[in-house]
């Protein structure tokens, strides 16, 4: 029994990741507009919840240390996901749905990239905080799973995961990460 769900697990996993290959003109844009930022020195600020916080933490870090190449320049990418005191103050003051946007506030500058990881694609924290880089001439890139929910929809650019597994999905968007941290 436990050896057909193991196979049967990694058939899926097999098939999605060859469904990757139809996402590489978005992975190219994605790919581009973060040299843009780190060559501009424009900010990147990354965010999600559960396991997509982790994801936005682990690129992060991608970014910051993996992603250093001698003689250019680096990125400045910060999550949103750690800092647990700032979360629970914005949470507790305000609502919990603050809790990214309140940070971009004191941040986010024109240009600057807003990188959003939801397995759904309605978390309302993360959709806030999209809607108000939007509307800061911010750059919005979005890693969705299912049908991509309000995220895909208000991002200017979007990687969708259309598994409804959440499992499938937030694999997809750290083999995606780190697809992207090879290419860098």
């Amino acid at each position: 029994m436990n050896e057909n769900k193991i196979d049967d697990y990694l058939k899926k996993q097999i098939n999605f990741i060859k469904s990757i290959s139809d996402s590489k003109e978005k992975i190219i844009d994605i790919h581009d507009n973060l040299i843009k930022a780190r060559n501009s020195e424009n900010k990147i600020f990354l965010m999600g919840n559960g396991g997509s916080a982790s994801t936005a933490s682990h690129f992060t870090a991608d970014l910051l240390k993996t992603s250093i190449i001698k003689d250019e320049k680096r990125f400045m990418a910060f999550s949103l996901t750690d800092n647990i005191p700032v979360i629970l103050a914005w949470a507790n003051d305000t609502k919990y749905e603050d809790i990214f946007v309140g940070q971009l506030k004191n941040s986010l500058k024109e240009g600057d990239i807003v990188i959003g990881f939801s397995g759904s694609g309605n978390s309302k924290n993360v959709t806030k905080a999209f809607e108000y880089a939007n509307n800061s001439n911010g750059v919005t890139i979005s890693f969705t799973g299912g049908n991509g929910g309000e995220l895909k929809k208000i991002s200017k650019y979007n990687l969708n995961i259309s598994d409804d597994d959440m499992l499938t999905i937030e694999t997809g968007h750290v083999l995606i990460c780190h697809l992207l941290t090879t290419l860098f």
